[in-house]
């Protein structure tokens, strides 16, 4: 899977929300005003990266993710954990804990989370130093 830039992370993040989408209907959901053809040109590159599908309805072409949010969350989440926490997604969490200046009803909110959290298989194997 291809990496996404800033602008294209915004037109998946409205199919995302929204679901399947024709070019005027996204334009409505844009955060910020957009020409038609700059939008076009975004949902074409797209569709070669194969981050989008699109299907004809009438003279219409309705736009869909055929990628998943989850995975390209999961691949940003590496990719800055390996760019500011040697590979450390723990470290990236602290680093933005760090950063960011959160209430003290933040923090308590983020405790909970952490507590009510289970460890994956695979966070489990590499603390034991076995493979999954």
């Amino acid at each position: 899977m291809s990496s996404l830039t800033e602008n294209e992370l915004e037109v998946m993040n409205i199919l995302w929300r929204h679901g399947e989408l024709k070019p005027a209907e996204m334009q409505d959901h844009y955060p910020r005003p957009i020409q038609n053809a700059a939008l076009r040109f975004q949902l074409k590159v797209l569709l070669e990266k194969k981050h989008i599908t699109r299907r004809k309805v009438g003279k219409a072409y309705y736009y869909r993710a055929a990628t998943l949010r989850d995975g390209v969350l999961r691949k940003m989440i590496r990719r800055l954990s390996e760019v500011f926490s040697q590979g450390s997604t723990m470290g990236l969490i602290a680093e933005l804990i760090q950063q960011e200046k959160l209430s003290p009803e933040e923090i308590r909110k983020l405790q909970k989370l952490a507590q009510t959290q289970t460890p994956s298989p695979e966070a489990t194997s590499k603390r034991k130093g076995r493979k999954p």
